[in-house]
């Protein structure tokens, strides 16, 4: 992911991975019953009746070779939806994740992508969030919205992951010498900066821990009230927020179209399932949006 991590519009891909490993053989990990067959994207698929996806082995909140990521939920939802078994290629999701899992058809889809990264071919967005400020509850740090606020600027220790986003924000705001960088690059099988950053910032190492809002969100939302979350929507001049898409292949136009469609008849299911991992959801207006509740049976 050199390109992904680097982050023009990839750097959201390089947070959810980063470093070569040897992709692993597919996996039968579960079987959902029922649904109708997906006739019309079989020919692209690796095998019609096996939802195949590309994954990282251990990079929560998004994906672990237990299933216990949102995009594990998800693509298990799919499935379901789709009446296919389901099996995995796991791969870190760094340099040449895309080259030996989607593009060697070893998997048929990636769940989470940037909309614009080209290494793939994006389906529609399925949503959209922002970076994040994730700061101790009861600190004065409340109503933050902005890198520009002043209040950073008073002898704060600020946590960031090299080479994203809110770098560039911090640097015009004259608060580099304030940061303690994360590495971006790692081997997300023993490495894990956001989860460092987090764990500086309950220990009081740092003051404001500064995350891609999947990331922020599901660490504020386990730590049982210690911490909240700020989203970081009102930098003007720089791009915080980004839509994500699933990526397939260039050539597979039958299956993204299949995937649009389960996008579009599943989005409260989908923004539900987010919700409840902590991702922080927002609209193109930036404002907050909060999944419906499930309908009750009478």
């Amino acid at each position: 992911m050199s390109r992904r991590l680097a982050f023009s519009l990839v750097a959201v891909a390089g947070l959810l991975a980063t470093a070569p490993a040897h992709a692993q053989s597919p996996g039968l990990v579960a079987r959902p019953q029922g649904g109708v067959d997906d006739a019309r994207g079989s020919i692209e698929l690796i095998d019609p009746k096996v939802l195949r996806v590309c994954a990282d082995p251990s990079n929560l909140p998004f994906s672990n070779s237990a299933g216990e990521g949102f995009e594990n939920k998800l693509a298990e939802l799919l499935a379901k939806k789709l009446g296919k078994d389901i099996a995995y290629s796991y791969y870190p999701g760094a340099t040449g994740f895309i080259r030996n899992t989607l593009n060697a058809h070893l998997c048929d889809v990636v769940m989470g992508m940037p909309q614009g990264d080209d290494l793939v071919q994006p389906t529609n967005p399925y949503y959209r969030t922002s970076y994040a400020a994730v700061y101790r509850a009861g600190s004065d740090l409340e109503g933050l919205t902005s890198l520009a606020d002043p209040r950073l600027a008073q002898n704060r220790r600020i946590g960031l992951v090299a080479n994203t986003p809110p770098g560039n924000l911090l640097a015009r705001y004259r608060l580099l010498a304030a940061v303690k960088p994360y590495p971006l690059v790692v081997d997300t099988r023993v490495d894990a900066p956001g989860a460092d950053m987090i764990h500086d910032l309950e220990n009081g190492a740092i003051d404001v821990a500064i995350l891609w809002g999947p990331f922020a969100g599901y660490h504020a939302k386990k730590s049982g009230g210690r911490l909240k979350l700020a989203l970081l929507t009102g930098d003007k001049g720089a791009r915080m927020s980004f839509r994500i898409a699933m990526g397939v292949r260039h050539s597979d136009q039958e299956w993204k179209r299949e995937l649009n469609r389960l996008i579009a008849q599943n989005q409260g299911e989908i923004d539900r399932l987010l919700a409840d991992f902590g991702v922080p959801l927002i609209d193109e207006s930036d404002a907050p949006i909060t999944p419906a509740p499930t309908a009750s049976t009478p």
